[in-house]
């Protein structure tokens, strides 16, 4: 469902309200839960992502916003438009529009950084939008829902017939702010989190961005992203250590082997080549690697005596000004045997 450019929906563009300054969000009062070593759970609002930093991270947010706005990825609708698999409204770079907000529990006790999993609510004002904002396009998506089926959906975000909800700027704060959250989260989920490349980073706040909570099923990643049965450290039976490399090659094996990848091919050859620790000195090879792994070559077919037939039938040796047309004279009649 995701569409490679802009597409949009009701209000009309002269109804938009005016974008509140990004700078703005911080004024926002959300209900926020501490964290510490005796209470471990999750905060509950958007406001900590708000303290992000740049030096926080090695990579370039504004980078790996750009990667998820592409139609290989998340796409860029300017509407609210359902989810393909859940049928719930998603705006922007796939910004869900009604989630709940819900305690995800820290449940690695070598970790101690919690996660954070605020309603679409208080994302939507830490972006510096308006609430009523998001009352009025979720009315709208409503109605759409009831009034098209999902085939026309479909069509009007292709052909961008929608008109939109949301302007450029609007978007690109609602991305930036749940592109903060997925960062946030990579740390929960990966202990050396800062001992990353930048690649590794942005690859590891990717997956989190396009599956949330449903990273935790995993469970093969996440043990070998955290090394949770001490390979690297541990003896084989033949004494072999496993190298650095290699650690790398055994996370993006688990990925490899999923589910996931062989659906989202083309997106996962891009984000597991990223945990490649050479990734930097060549991201094209990289990538190519791994598509050669998800999409090997198919086998030959071998030919049908039909197709051949049919192949010297079509090359024949009459010209060009007289092919199609019946031949002048006399021919000759083939003996049938």
């Amino acid at each position: 469902m995701a569409a490679s450019a802009a597409a949009q929906i009701l209000p009309a563009a002269g109804e938009l309200s005016a974008p509140v300054p990004f700078s703005a969000a911080p004024s926002v009062s959300l209900s926020l839960q501490s964290f510490s070593p005796e209470h471990p759970a999750s905060p509950n609002g958007a406001q900590v992502l708000l303290d992000f930093k740049d030096s926080d991270i090695k990579f370039s947010l504004p980078a790996m916003m750009e990667t998820l706005r592409d139609h290989r990825h998340e796409g860029w609708v300017l509407a609210a438009y359902p989810d393909p698999n859940t049928g719930r409204p998603l705006i922007g770079a796939g910004f869900s529009l009604d989630v709940q907000a819900t305690v995800h529990p820290q449940r690695d006790p070598l970790n101690p950084h919690p996660f954070v999993e605020p309603s679409s609510a208080e994302l939507w004002q830490a972006a510096g939008l308006a609430p009523d904002r998001l009352q009025q396009i979720l009315a709208q998506f409503d109605h759409n829902v009831t009034a098209w089926s999902p085939k026309t959906y479909r069509r009007k975000i292709i052909r961008h017939t929608l008109t939109p909800q949301l302007t450029e700027e609007e978007a690109t704060q609602l991305l930036r702010i749940s592109a903060l959250q997925a960062i946030y989260n990579a740390r929960a989920y990966c202990r050396g989190f800062d001992q990353l490349t930048g690649s590794q980073q942005m690859a590891l706040s990717q997956l989190v961005f396009q599956m949330g909570t449903n990273l935790e099923q995993f469970v093969q990643f996440l043990d070998a992203l955290n090394d949770n049965d001490n390979a690297r450290e541990l003896a084989q039976l033949d004494g072999y250590m496993e190298s650095y490399g290699e650690h790398w090659k055994t996370v993006q094996g688990t990925l490899i082997d999923s589910q996931w990848a062989r659906r989202y091919s083309g997106r996962a050859a891009t984000v597991i080549a990223m945990f490649d620790p050479e990734y930097s000195q060549g991201p094209n090879e990289a990538e190519q690697r791994i598509e050669a792994t998800l999409r090997p070559p198919a086998p030959p077919r071998p030919r049908s005596n039909s197709t051949a037939t049919l192949r010297v039938a079509s090359y024949s040796k009459r010209s060009s000004r007289t092919h199609g047309k019946k031949a002048h004279g006399p021919q000759a009649k083939r003996k049938l045997t």
